[in-house]
């Protein structure tokens, strides 16, 4: 059984950073792609970013291009979110990912391309 732990979030002021970590077991963490999303008060759940299983390539939204990194450490079966000049309009309950597949041909990015879900992180950006 898949199980992700997240850790990190909380309250900060725009401008300010945040980091998010999400620890995974259950599955050979290498053999897939990662990702978060995230789902703000009254909306729908989105992409965020996503990493390939080696962590050679990386896809953000558009949104938070040139703010957000995702990396990973496979020794650690860890994927982090480092979110930097974060906006009021990034408030939104956070969520890591597992890809369904197993050596992914390409950076997935939507809802379908993960299986397993994290139990959500608070990120909240006061104005």
């Amino acid at each position: 059984q898949v199980q992700l732990v997240q850790s990190g979030g909380g309250l900060v002021q725009a401008g300010g950073s945040l980091s998010l970590s999400c620890v995974v077991s259950g599955r050979t963490f290498s053999t897939y792609a990662m990702g978060w999303f995230r789902q703000a008060p009254g909306k729908e759940r989105e992409f965020v970013a996503s990493i390939r299983r080696l962590g050679s390539s990386t896809t953000y939204a558009d949104s938070v291009k040139g703010r957000f990194t995702i990396s990973r450490d496979n020794a650690k079966n860890t994927v982090a979110l480092q979110m930097n000049s974060l906006r009021p309009e990034d408030t939104a309950v956070y969520y890591c990912a597992v890809g369904a597949y197993a050596y992914p041909l390409r950076t997935p990015s939507r809802e379908s391309d993960f299986d397993s879900w994290g139990q959500g992180t608070q990120v909240t950006v006061s104005s």
